[in-house]
This record gives C-alpha cells, structure tokens and sequence, in this order.
C-alpha cells in the first residue's frame, strides 16, 4: 500500500491515479487486482473486470451456501449489483 498524507487531497487523487492504472494494467496482463489479504474495498469494482462471467458463478455460490447473506455480509462483492460504494454494507 502507498504513504501518503489522506490530509492531502492532491495526493490522495494522485495515489487512487496510480492505483487504478496499476490494477488494470495488472488484470490486462492476466495479473490480478488483489493482493495477499484478498479483494478490498478499492478494489472490488475490478472484480467484473478480472473474472467475467466467473463472478456470476462465485455470486450462485455465495447465495446457495449463505442464502441470508450472514457471512461477511457484502465484504467481497459477491451480491449481485454490489460496487465498491456498498462493498461493506450488510
């Protein structure tokens, strides 16, 4: 993860540049978006884009096992229409 002043809105703009450049780089090369602790807010919204229709199937599986959505509920973005807006709500 980038230092940086979260005071600084210059930087903070800068960082979320660079970030999403580098996540989209990553996933055109085959890469993934996430990192050793899994997909987190920021980057959820490359989900779609890294796995296509594989995220309709990880949404079926999610729903079939947790079908009250009682287990991390939303963190991951396996609820359909789930954006990195509503990642962490219930």
């Amino acid at each position: 993860s980038p230092v940086l002043d979260q005071n600084n809105k210059k930087e903070v703009e800068a960082v979320k540049t660079f970030v999403k450049r580098l996540t989209e780089r990553a996933i055109r090369m085959e890469g993934t978006c996430t990192g050793e602790h899994g997909v987190g807010q920021g980057k959820a919204q490359y989900l779609e884009a890294e796995h296509g229709e594989g995220l309709q199937v990880m949404r079926a599986i999610k729903s079939a096992l947790d079908p009250d959505n009682l287990f991390n509920p939303g963190k991951i973005g396996l609820r359909a229409g789930a954006n990195a807006k509503d990642i962490y709500r219930g």
